[in-house]
């Protein structure tokens, strides 16, 4: 509603069902498509890029579409790197009967961070997917998922009101006009 008093264009208000904290992103994308779709304006590919995560490094987006489209994938999802202390090989779940078992299911527990695989996890900034896996699915990611590795020194996924406040921090840093 905010957008309608400027001169951004707003083609269609999303429903009520599909704007509620809880609603599945995928609902949101899916319900959009299927707009643009009925009016005839089909799309190959759909770049999402989540507000709660406001901060990317110039060229950013970019490099994430030359890796989607360089790699094929079905998805391209931005990431960073897990420290080590949270690979998920070191990660545990309990058991039934109270023990611990290593998360990835592995019998062994590999005991130097020197011999753990990376491990990435979506930073929440940049998705490229193809708008097929929408269509016809119910994900966005499809078999083949990409990846693009951020290194960007203010990351941030707003979740908190503390999050907030550390972005309006970064923001006032880093941007002019803030």
């Amino acid at each position: 509603m905010v957008a309608e008093g400027t001169k951004v264009q707003v083609p269609f208000l999303r429903p009520a069902h599909l704007a509620q904290d809880d609603t599945p992103t995928f609902l949101v994308i899916k319900h959009t498509l299927e707009y643009f779709d009925s009016i005839g304006d089909r799309y190959d590919n759909i770049i999402l890029l989540q507000p709660t995560s406001p901060f990317r490094e110039d060229g950013f987006i970019d490099k994430c579409i030359e890796q989607f489209i360089a790699t094929g994938a079905d998805s391209l999802v931005s990431v960073i790197n897990v420290p080590h202390a949270f690979n998920p090989h070191w990660v545990f779940e309990p058991t039934t009967e109270g023990f611990l078992k290593i998360a990835t299911g592995e019998e062994q527990i590999i005991p130097s961070r020197q011999q753990l695989p990376p491990a990435f996890v979506r930073d929440g900034s940049v998705y490229v997917f193809k708008a097929d896996n929408v269509r016809h699915t119910k994900n966005m990611y499809g078999e083949k998922i990409a990846m693009q590795e951020s290194t960007s020194p203010f990351h941030i996924n707003i979740d908190t009101a503390e999050d907030w406040e550390k972005a309006e921090r970064i923001a006032s840093k880093y941007y002019v006009n803030c």
